[in-house]
């Protein structure tokens, strides 16, 4: 809807954002032809994840924030675990890592499938949705459901199922997939691996808006591979820290426009970006063969900073997600897991842990406070669409200035693109804990 003013100028409001995870609305104004007010009004009710975790068990935080999120329960859970095993001191063994980053490959997969396919690529080719793509780009859509297909059939057989999966614990699984059943499932990722190389091909054709951010870019970056299911946190301006930092060094404030918080990093004071552009931009060069020949294939160079390709990046995660799947898989069919115990004991302790891994939109941080009992007495979760707020609206103002000429309704469908750019998952970032009400 857009309104003009008395003055000249336009508002032009976005009651509510289609294609994208949750509840918000966008508002830009205009006076003279200059943007006045860029708002990504989040209105989706808080949640209060962090409060109702005190007083519980160190043993429930996997359970109970795998539910902030249907989409990408496995990062909540996953976040959640390296922070309750640092605050006890334990260390998990490689088997029990690997499994892990087998079943956030499952989580990618889903999540970007869906993203690419029916969120985003409507964006390119003209249409409504996914339905009315789907009665020209029939095979387009087909291709996007078999590999988010994939991608839950894989979280169901590691996580005991595809939405906020049962298998997970404090320490490790319940239990392991047997080497049969892994190996059982090869066929499937092999499938996935061949359909997300035909996913890169077909979004590398879109069209894309000639326009760059000047934002810094945050991820994790792991020892080895590329990041998903941990690493310390790097920036593209140098920067470089332990998670166990992260409290430390970004800091997150209310907005009055926005049911969820802004996150910026202390050293600037400044907004920055997490998701599949930062990851690719801080770590193309960890990126498996076939993810790499992809990316050059699709014209990407070592380094993107052009919002509109990430729909190219995360079809590039894709390939590399599963790839990655089918390495770990190939490990525990040779049988080099079978004697492994799935989980390790962690006895609750007094202490402060962290944990972050990389959930499809971003980094996801994670802090917990435990007493001697192993009662929470204080939690801190930091979503990575929160953290992206703030740029989402600083590449609002950009492209509404520089494309302030376009019609009331290409201005609309430009601005509404550039928030989908980020795949934001809106309910997830309504969960933070301080509230503060003024009235005048």
């Amino acid at each position: 809807m857009t309104h003009k003013l008395t003055d000249g100028g336009r508002v032009l409001k976005v009651g509510t954002l289609a294609r994208v995870e949750g509840e918000g609305a966008m508002r830009i104004a205009f006076e003279g032809g200059d943007v006045s007010d860029v708002q990504l009004r989040i209105y989706e009710p808080p949640r209060f994840y962090e409060a109702f975790l005190r007083g519980r068990a160190h043993t429930e935080p996997p359970d109970i924030t795998a539910r902030i999120c249907g989409i990408c329960p496995v990062a909540y859970q996953t976040s959640a675990c390296w922070a309750v095993e640092d605050a006890c001191g334990v260390a998990v063994t490689e088997q029990i890592r690997l499994m892990r980053r087998l079943l956030y490959c499952g989580e990618w997969i889903e999540s970007h499938a869906l993203h690419v396919f029916l969120l985003h690529a409507p964006d390119f080719l003209g249409y409504d949705g996914a339905i009315e793509m789907a009665a020209d780009h029939a095979d387009v859509v087909e291709l996007g459901l078999r590999l988010k297909k994939a991608g839950n059939a894989l979280m169901e057989l590691v996580g005991g199922r595809a939405v906020h999966p049962v298998n997970v614990r404090v320490g490790g699984f319940y239990r392991f997939p047997a080497a049969a059943e892994l190996g059982a499932f090869r066929p499937i990722l092999a499938q996935a691996l061949d359909d997300a190389l035909a996913a890169v091909a077909v979004v590398a054709g879109f069209d894309f808006p000639d326009f760059e951010q000047p934002h810094e870019y945050l991820s994790l970056r792991a020892e080895e591979g590329y990041p998903i299911e941990t690493g310390s946190v790097v920036t593209s301006a140098g920067r470089s820290f332990p998670v166990g930092e992260f409290a430390e060094r970004i800091e997150e404030v209310h907005v009055p426009h926005s049911n969820a918080l802004h996150s910026r990093l202390v050293a600037t004071g400044a907004p920055y970006v997490v998701g599949p552009l930062a990851r690719y931009t801080l770590n193309s060069d960890r990126l498996s063969a076939p993810a790499r020949d992809a990316a050059r294939a699709a014209g990407l160079g070592e380094t993107c900073r052009n919002p509109f390709r990430s729909i190219v990046v995360r079809a590039v995660e894709l390939v590399e997600a599963c790839h990655e799947a089918l390495r770990i898989v190939d490990l525990w069919s040779e049988g080099w897991a079978d004697r492994s115990d799935p989980a390790v004991p962690v006895p609750p302790r007094a202490g402060e842990g962290y944990g972050a891994s990389e959930a499809p939109r971003g980094t996801l941080f994670h802090r917990y406070v435990l007493d001697a009992d192993g009662i929470i007495r204080d939690a801190q979760i930091v979503p990575p669409t929160s953290q992206n707020q703030a740029s989402i609206e600083a590449d609002l103002r950009a492209m509404a200035t520089q494309w302030a000429a376009l019609d009331d309704h290409a201005l609309q469908h430009r601005c509404e693109h550039a928030v989908r750019n980020y795949d934001p998952c809106i309910s997830c970032a309504t969960h933070f804990l301080d509230l503060t009400v003024e009235r005048s």
